[in-house]
């Protein structure tokens, strides 16, 4: 029996996944998703892959060893943001079957318990839209849902200096939420130069205490869903086929 307690699947041996899985360890998956893209002049394109996947990898390990992070999309549906060069953008199309692939590989791999995280506003449509042909499809327990979406007004009016209306400060767009979690989390990703010498001022408003709160209630809230999933008492409803 492998002694794997890793909270990645790209870290595992094809040994230490398949004793895992076996010996009935691993409860639930969570897959990331998110994009690489513009965020004004000041962050790095890989701001909405880093949080995602830091949100979903510190969940993972406060449910250590019953929950694995399952890595494969980092570029997500960013047409909307073509505008700005080295942006990377996936078709609707090539998204959604990247990402029917990818939960496809883990429910062949045993898991019927799947957290889809997203870190990209331009992610959501496509994903609700279609949500109920992949729970037709898999029939498990499929959820998705935004990061951020744990968080609300309360939360923004605590913490935000800019505002507190949802989506527009919170999450809203490499202004001061977002500019708050890469300074806690990644501060070598905000350029300090650039944050004042761009038309919008909600950036400059940002601070890594603000976001290391963020993080917080992020963390401590995905988690709980997540244990509740798995506990079964957030159960999806699958819709029925045509009779």
């Amino acid at each position: 029996m492998s002694e794997c307690r890793e909270v990645l699947l790209r870290k595992h041996s094809r040994r230490e996944f398949r004793d895992r899985m076996s010996s009935d360890e691993l409860k639930a998956c969570i897959v990331p998703i998110a994009a690489i893209e513009q965020h004004l002049e000041h962050l790095a394109m890989e701001h909405d892959w880093r949080s995602v996947t830091h949100v979903a990898t510190a969940v993972a390990e406060r449910l250590r060893p019953h929950v694995i992070v399952a890595e494969g999309l980092m570029a997500g549906v960013s047409e909307h943001h073509m505008k700005h060069p080295g942006t990377l953008t996936l078709s609707v199309g090539s998204f959604l079957s990247s990402l029917a692939d990818i939960i496809d590989s883990m429910v062949r791999a045993g898991f019927s318990t799947i957290l889809v995280l997203n870190g990209h506003g331009g992610n959501i449509v496509p994903c609700r839209s279609n949500w109920d042909q992949f729970l037709r499809r898999f029939q498990i327990n499929l959820q998705f849902f935004s990061y951020w979406d744990v968080l609300t007004a309360d939360d923004a009016k605590d913490l935000l200096t800019s505002g507190s209306n949802l989506p527009e400060n919170l999450p809203g767009h490499a202004q001061e939420f977002e500019t708050a979690m890469a300074l806690h989390l990644f501060p070598e990703n905000v350029r300090a130069d650039a944050v004042d010498d761009q038309p919008d001022p909600t950036p400059s408003m940002a601070t890594a205490e603000t976001g290391s709160a963020f993080v917080d209630r992020i963390v401590d809230r995905v988690t709980a869903y997540l244990q509740d999933m798995i506990e079964g008492k957030k159960v999806v409803e699958i819709p029925p086929f045509h009779p």
